[in-house]
């Protein structure tokens, strides 16, 4: 039996949340509504102009792992922070979730804990300003086979590819979980990064059992503007595909079936973390053994339940909610 039912691994970011409004981001220069990498100056000088400042443990897949976490299965994840304050309280905060935080605070690391400046507006949108700092460093040297090889779900965290250290790691945790008799999948992240290193994510996508992206992730890794013909290409390639459109569809396919799951219309309060915990919501069904339709469903209702309210984690029960819908 798997020590763990989900290992996430991925960057692990401290995430500072700030109210603000549109002429707040003019002014500092923030693009609104999309993720930035900032450098370490540009992200100190953005911190210290937020005001009530909220700190999160954050990172996308860290959040899907926290997600499960609280819907009930025994989790992992692997990251790197600095042994620094921000470092150390990310560490304890990932435990105080119940998830095990797998790798210790590096001491003497060059590179401070990650963070993520995120800025939100009246209208629920999200600018993210991140630094990268120590977690963009992960190795394989990080990730223990005895964690990849005893997890029933491993989740990857497409963002971590742009370095060739992060590529070799996810390679390798990848085959440890598939040898060990779990799924392996990833979350596409972005699809810059996905235009940035398209042919090695494709060879990446035909070694794994499922991979989550949305409609411009998946239209970029099959350099194609026709959104079937990219999740054709998908399905030939990976075991299980999920595509996210906001405000619209999801689309799963697996082998022959296919199916699309509706989403409810909502208002965010703030979208951060929406495809997190969608995909927290769908991997939660994968690993129980509900059908597509229903573990879309759920994917769907979790990243509801996240947008309404400001953060990236779930504040209500989510499994309580998929009970009032009928699926448990």
């Amino acid at each position: 039996m798997s020590e763990y039912q989900a290992v996430g691994i991925g960057n692990a970011v401290v995430d500072v949340i700030s109210q603000c409004d549109d002429i707040f981001l003019t002014r500092m220069g923030i693009e609104k509504g999309i993720m930035q990498l900032v450098e370490r100056e540009r992200g100190e000088f953005l911190y210290d102009a937020m005001e009530n400042r909220h700190r999160l443990p954050g990172g996308s897949v860290a959040n899907t792992i926290a997600g499960l976490g609280a819907l009930g299965l025994s989790t992992g994840f692997i990251g790197r922070v600095q042994d620094d304050a921000l470092g150390r309280f990310y560490a304890d905060a990932m435990a105080r979730d119940g998830t095990v935080f797998v790798n210790a605070p590096v001491r003497g690391g060059e590179l401070p804990t990650s963070r993520s400046m995120i800025f939100v507006t009246a209208d629920g949108e999200r600018s993210m300003n991140t630094y990268l700092g120590i977690s963009a460093e992960l190795g394989k040297e990080d990730v223990p086979d005895s964690v990849a090889g005893q997890s029933g779900l491993l989740f990857l965290e497409g963002y971590l590819y742009d370095k060739p250290k992060g590529k070799e790691a996810f390679t390798e945790a990848a085959r440890a979980c598939r040898a060990g008799g779990g799924k392996a999948g990833i979350a596409l992240s972005d699809p810059f990064c996905v235009d940035r290193h398209r042919d090695d994510f494709r060879r990446l996508v035909r070694e794994l059992d499922y991979v989550i992206g949305n409609e411009h992730e998946w239209k970029s890794l099959y350099q194609t503007e026709d959104l079937g013909a990219a999740l054709e290409q998908a399905a030939a390639d990976s075991g299980l595909v999920v595509c996210t459109r906001s405000g619209h569809d999801v689309v799963i396919v697996e082998g022959e079936e296919s199916v699309s799951v509706p989403v409810d219309e909502i208002t965010p309060v703030d979208a951060t973390g929406a495809g997190d915990q969608f995909a927290a919501g769908f991997l939660y069904g994968v690993a129980k053994g509900f059908p597509l339709r229903v573990s879309g469903r759920m994917g769907c209702i979790a990243a509801a339940e996240v947008i309404g309210h400001y953060g990236a984690r779930p504040e209500r029960d989510v499994k309580a909610m998929f009970a009032a819908d009928g699926l448990i």
